[in-house]
């Protein structure tokens, strides 16, 4: 490794190019940062006392090339691209203002933009990754820009106006001051990889998803690399779009949360990550990793950003996504994995979503602390049975105590009735919900806005509605549930009277929202109206957070005993076809015994060692041996990526069963009791 100061015009003057390895972030610098540079290219531009500024390093290693001199640029690509915007909105002002200024825009561009006398890509003195290099390409020359608004651009756009009344003379002056430090690496001695994470650099500090992402594609061969980014990585970044620099990081948490049961330090996730992949690095096994990785992103991305297409899956996550409760995340993403799978019914996972729903906002109202949820729902993805998920979910919460207990109905009523709800983050979507319970056409609560009933300042008027205890009765009961609604006409009800409130246009009597029906009839608003609302509403409140049977759960430990019959699909030709299947692997030896399960049927010796799901045109087979055991010269098994230790494939009645026996053997001689 080479390090030498050198200035920043000279180190980009010459036959070169400046190349972004794929791995590289997204271009990533803000207007905050532009400014910074523009500031300080005019105060040493103005300052003749200061010789020199510097601008931070630049880690490079040339690589194989033809006429051009091409540096793969590790680290310095943000300062690097900055900069290239701001010598070219330069030259461009210069031309503008007809400026004489020692340079001009020509010199500009063949000096430290373009190698003037290539063409093709090598014309560029810098390219960018694949997101960003056609927008700076068409920067650079004048061109029309791509349909899409990127940092590129703003950026671009910024000196271009700050330049129209600056003295360029001071920002030249100030450009030529610059310094930087060129880190050379040598390709055969230094590892990019621990340079990249050992860099303190003066641009923006490096997330956790950018360092995974360098570990994942750094130091790959080349055609590996790219197919690891173009084939998954890339994909996975696009499916994020703009929430990829803000979301991936917690994701990667969630993901490691998931896979080890231990939760990572929000700093440590990459450290965390290398552990995890730390035995899994032949290129076969890291590529698993890696298709897992994407695999539970896209489920990710259904369940946080709410890209889920099923309308009432959808719905359980926007209410769970409203109650602002993100540790949630690993346990949702477990269900939602064994739900792709089909052993478990869409019917199922709306039912563990809404007992979760009820779990979470039960405890937000009842005031317990949530900062155990991260461990509780860790905990839980272990303590599911995989036979029977909702049952098994309802005991785990039935045996919670102290901080991660599940409130029950009398201590959440008591609190829904007396608690400062207007002041809590989760409000909008409390009221939503009480308005729109078993409503086919919902309402939308921001079009509205809540309403105190009774108004937070009195009028001598309410006062005397209120009665003699007028001040104990505006304290306790001001922003409680039993003195909100929603309305449109918040201005005109203003701190009108309650009966001013009924009969106005718009007002109370006048409402179609059902928060406003218990308020027709009511003839004077006062601390008993006040109290009967409450329990009117706490009662609502019930049935849309249930306990959902959860304290019966651990009084009926008895599991039912399924049969055949219960499984709809094993019906004509499936059924013909899973008797002759289940009489063949009976048949291979008398250690080998069946059981039948609510979504399958499961055959073992010593151990399990295959599960058939009857499915409407097919039986889904199950072999507990991995893709790399197995010998299948037709190709019929694929492996999942949250069941490494199994295959699976489907078997229709035109299969020749005399294969699929092979492949069953196969799974049970890896099983089979030892012999004496």
């Amino acid at each position: 490794m080479k390090a030498n100061e050198e200035n920043l015009l000279k180190f980009l003057d010459g036959t070169k190019q400046f190349v972004l390895p794929i791995y590289q972030r997204r271009y990533s610098w803000k207007k905050e940062q532009c400014e910074q540079l523009l500031e300080d290219v005019c105060r040493i531009g103005r300052n003749e006392n200061i010789t020199s500024h510097f601008l931070g390093s630049i880690v490079s290693r040339e690589e194989v090339s033809t006429r051009v001199q091409q540096l793969c640029v590790i680290d310095g690509q943000q300062r690097l691209t900055t900069v290239s915007l701001l010598l070219s909105a330069l030259g461009r002002a210069i031309q503008a203002r007809d400026a004489d200024i020692g340079i001009d825009q020509n010199r500009i561009n063949g000096y430290y933009l373009f190698n003037e006398k290539e063409d093709g890509d090598l014309r560029y003195k810098q390219l960018l990754t694949k997101h960003d290099k056609e927008t700076l390409i068409q920067l650079l020359e004048e061109g029309e820009l791509p349909d899409n608004s990127s940092l590129l651009t703003n950026n671009y756009q910024f000196f271009e106006d700050k330049l129209k009344s600056v003295d360029l003379n001071v920002v030249y002056r100030g450009i030529e001051k610059l310094m930087i430090v060129s880190i050379a690496l040598e390709s055969a001695s230094d590892n990019p990889q621990l340079i990249y994470e050992s860099l303190n650099s003066t641009g923006l500090k490096l997330t956790q998803a950018d360092l995974i992402r360098n570990y994942v594609l750094m130091g790959q061969k080349f055609d590996f690399q790219k197919r690891l980014y173009e084939d998954y990585w890339y994909p996975m970044e696009q499916r994020f779009g703009e929430e990829y620099a803000k979301r991936f990081d917690h994701f990667m948490r969630d993901f490691l949360t998931l896979k080890t049961r231990q939760i990572p330090n929000k700093g440590q996730v990459y450290e965390s990550f290398k552990r995890y992949v730390d035995d899994k690095r032949t290129p076969e096994t890291f590529e698993a990793v890696i298709k897992e990785i994407v695999h539970f992103s896209e489920i990710y991305v259904r369940i946080v950003l709410l890209e889920e297409p099923d309308r009432e899956l959808h719905s359980c996550f926007e209410d769970i996504h409203a109650l602002g409760v993100a540790v949630v995340t690993p346990f949702l993403l477990d269900i939602y994995e064994v739900y792709t799978l089909g052993r478990i019914e869409k019917s199922e996972v709306i039912k563990i979503l809404r007992l979760v729903e009820s779990y979470v906002f039960r405890r937000a109202i009842c005031d317990i602390p949530t900062n155990i949820l991260n461990k509780t729902f860790a905990a839980l993805i272990g303590q599911i049975d995989g036979g029977n998920h909702l049952q098994s979910l309802k005991i785990g919460f039935s045996n919670m105590t102290g901080r991660s207990l599940f409130p029950k109905d009398d201590d959440f009523q008591q609190e829904f009735q007396t608690k400062d709800v207007y002041n809590l983050p989760t409000r909008n979507y409390l009221l939503r919900k009480l308005e729109n319970h078993e409503r086919k056409e919902p309402i939308r609560v921001k079009d509205y806005t809540i309403e105190h009933v009774m108004p937070q300042s009195l009028s001598e008027e309410w006062q005397a509605e209120l009665g003699e205890n007028w001040r104990d009765t505006h304290g306790k009961y001001l922003h409680t549930i039993g003195n909100l609604t929603l309305t449109g006409y918040n201005p005109e009800l203003s701190n009108g009277t309650f009966i001013e409130k009924q009969d106005m246009k718009g007002g109370f009597l006048d409402s179609p929202l059902r928060l406003n029906e218990s308020l027709r009839e009511v003839e004077r608003w006062d601390e008993d109206a006040i109290v009967k609302r409450a329990e009117i509403l706490s009662e609502k409140a019930l049935n849309i957070w249930p306990d959902h049977g959860i304290i019966k759960a651990i009084e009926t430990p008895q599991k039912r005993e399924w049969k055949l019959s219960d499984h709809p699909n094993l019906t004509g030709a499936i059924l013909e076809l899973f008797q002759q299947l289940h009489l063949r692997i009976l048949n291979v030896d008398d250690s080998i015994s069946d059981k039948v399960n609510k979504h399958e049927i499961v055959y073992k010796s010593n151990a399990k060692f295959a599960e058939i799901q009857p499915q409407a045109k097919q039986l889904l087979l199950w072999l507990k041996i991995s893709i790399q055991e197995i010998n299948d010269p037709h190709e019929k098994c694929e492996s999942k990526t949250n069941y490494p230790k199994w295959v699976v494939f489907g078997v229709s009645p035109a299969d020749e069963l005399d294969y699929i026996m092979t492949l069953i053997c196969q799974a049970y001689e890896k099983q089979k009791p030892d012999q004496p």
